[in-house]
This record gives C-alpha cells, structure tokens and sequence, in this order.
C-alpha cells in the first residue's frame, strides 16, 4: 500500500488520481517511440519518426481515400454462417460474435463505393483484426460481391490486402474462395478494367495465393510481410539461412514480386493517378 491509500483521505485521493485512458500513448512497436494517439490517429496510423506502419481500421482507410471520406459501404452478402459445425476450444459461431463485437464488422472485407479525386472507384478492404483477416465464404463473397459491382458501374477495382490466409474453421469451404475470387480477377480483366492490390502487413497464405497477386498493379506498405508461407516454416523446410528483409515489402520489390513500396499518407495520390492511367481518364482539374 502506498501513502496515498493509507494516508490521504477518499475525497481529496480522487482530486490525487485522474483516470488515463489506456489508449493515450501509444509505443511504436520498432522504435519504441512513444506517440500521442491523436497525433497517430492524424497520420493515418503511421508512427513519424520511425515511418512504422500500424494497423489501420477498415473505416479510415476509407475515409482517408475518398473524396471528402464521403462512400457508399456495402452491405455483407448473407452466407452461411458455420457450415462445418466447427468447434475447438470454443465454438465457431462464438468466435464470430467475439470478432464482430471487436471489430465492428459483419467480417473480415468491407467493400466500398465512392469518388477518388473525382473518379469513380470501388474498394474492397481486409481486416486484420477480425480473425487475422482470415478468408472465408463471407470475405470471398465480399470481395466477388465488389468485383460485380465494379464490373456494373465501369469502375477500377482496388483491393488492401491483410491476412493470415484461409480460414481454418471452414476447411474446404475457405478454400474453394482462393479459386473463386480468382475467377472474379479474371472477370474484371475480360472487363478491361483496372485492378490494384495494395499489400498491407501481414498478406500471407491462401490470400497471397490467390487475388493478393493478381493485380495489374501491386504496391506495398513499407515493412509489410508479404508470403504464402512463414519465414521459419521455409527456413526448415530447405535447412538454408534466408536473406535479411526477405519477405518484406522492400525485398520483394528489389526482385520484382511488387511494383512499388508507398507509405500510407501518399497512397491516395499514387491511387488517383494510376486509375487515371489505367482508365485513360483525364486528369482532375485543380480546385
């Protein structure tokens, strides 16, 4: 027991002790900087000094790329809600209400329509915080869901990719999504229209497999993981050292898997001129 609780009386002890919000600072995870919340929320949740890009909600992604953050969201496709029955040490069904209460979504992609400097574009974003971004029969259904509509109004397709792969709960079913929104991807090019993957940390397994490396053009996030399989699983596997940064974003696009490396608060621009590039749009005029 310290002074406060056995000496100062109750009333002026609450005068003593203000209750801090346990989001207040926030530590950056590389540089072990500590950042004003606010100051991380206005940056797009990019730490200044060291440029480590932290987890971003689906919802300000959004409001970060649309013109004015005005968009249309989408409402999930109903699709079955646990067609295994799965259950390990709690059932799956539960997990999903623990996930949907935390994250705030039906599931882990959240498809959105709207302006991008003045042209029309439809999104599709991953969410990590639900289940690991985890794809599913509800994330593949999202994401075709997108694609039609991006086929129906004539607009780019832009996809940001955050995953541990196929979702495990639904077995064959998660994974019949790999060959389904790969069918979307080629429906999109017979379509002519743009389709750009933006890599977010982590993008890996099935994703990765799958529409993550489909698109005409990718760009990662600085220090994003981007693979089919871990780092550790690949070292054992061939019993060989792997090269520093291998499957980061800078890495990968040395040896070309990647087009380009953007930080988050230039992406809006970089996204603009390539969909006019792709569209042969002209160029927004200036305000």
């Amino acid at each position: 027991m310290n002074w406060i609780s056995n000496v100062v009386p109750p009333k002026i002890r609450s005068l003593l002790r203000r209750d801090t919000p346990e989001n207040l600072w926030v530590k950056c995870p590389e540089s072990g900087e500590l950042v004003f919340h606010k100051d991380l929320e206005a940056n797009l949740m990019v730490v200044p000094g060291s440029g480590y890009h932290m987890p971003i909600t689906p919802k300000a992604r959004l409001a970060s790329l649309f013109d004015d953050g005005k968009y249309e969201e989408f409402p999930a496709p109903e699709t079955p809600t646990d067609p295994l029955k799965f259950r390990d040490v709690k059932r799956y069904t539960d997990r999903l209400k623990e996930n949907r209460a935390k994250a705030g979504t039906a599931d882990a992609v959240t498809v959105a329509f709207g302006e991008l400097e003045g042209q029309d574009v439809t999104v599709a974003v991953q969410d990590f915080a639900f289940q690991g971004g985890t794809l599913g029969l509800a994330a593949g259904e999202a994401i075709i869901a997108g694609v039609s509509t991006a086929i129906e109004r004539a607009t780019p397709f832009l996809i940001f990719t955050t995953s541990g792969g196929a979702r495990m709960q639904e077995g064959m079913f998660a994974l019949a999504q790999m060959v389904r929104t790969t069918v979307a991807v080629r429906r999109l090019r017979e379509a002519k229209l743009p389709y750009i993957v933006i890599l977010a940390n982590p993008t890996t397994g099935g994703v990765t497999a799958s529409y993550a490396m489909l698109g005409d053009v990718h760009i990662a996030e600085p220090g994003a993981v981007i693979g089919f399989a871990g780092a550790r699983v690949i070292e054992h596997t061939i019993r060989e050292h792997l090269p520093d940064g291998f499957q980061r974003a800078e890495y990968l696009r040395d040896h070309g898997m990647v087009d380009m490396v953007v930080p988050r608060p230039r992406q809006r621009e970089t996204l603009a001129r390539l969909c006019r590039l792709l569209s042969r749009a002209p160029a927004a005029r200036a305000a």
